[in-house]
């Protein structure tokens, strides 16, 4: 049986040219999709069967898909959010989303790095670090 591979991309180098560590690294966009179908589905009280059933796919692939263990095509993709009674629009928009919201995250992870310097004091990093959240939501 084969194994698929989860690749993620290195995180792009900053002007200083340092690469920035993150501890986890950035989800896949069908990993990112396949557990948005599944709260989707779940919220409406859906089981596998039934969803996979009204998209017209297996319940077998939709499972992958949910575990974002495949890389389904867009009539695949608008298939299925039109069973959960969305749109691949709304869907997309959704996915995009949460990947910005993580995005977010690791890049406050890495505040530090950005330009406060280690020897400031707490207060003076939880301040910075509260500016740089407000810009990022912006």
């Amino acid at each position: 049986m084969s194994q698929i591979a989860s690749l993620h991309p290195l995180p792009a180098p900053r002007a200083d040219g340092s690469v920035p560590r993150t501890e986890t690294p950035e989800p896949l966009w069908r990993e990112v999709l396949g557990r948005r179908l599944r709260r989707l589905r779940l919220h409406r009280a859906e089981t596998l069967v039934e969803t996979a059933q009204t998209a017209g796919i297996s319940p077998q692939y939709l499972s992958e898909i949910e575990r974002g263990r495949k890389e389904p095509s867009s009539e695949m993709i608008a298939a299925v959010a039109g069973a959960l009674g969305s749109n691949l629009l709304e869907l997309t928009e959704q996915v995009t989303a949460e990947l910005r919201h993580g995005r977010r995250l690791l890049v406050l992870e890495s505040v530090p790095a950005l330009g406060v310097p280690q020897s400031a004091g707490p207060a003076r990093q939880a301040s910075w670090t509260s500016q740089v959240s407000l810009s990022l939501a912006a």
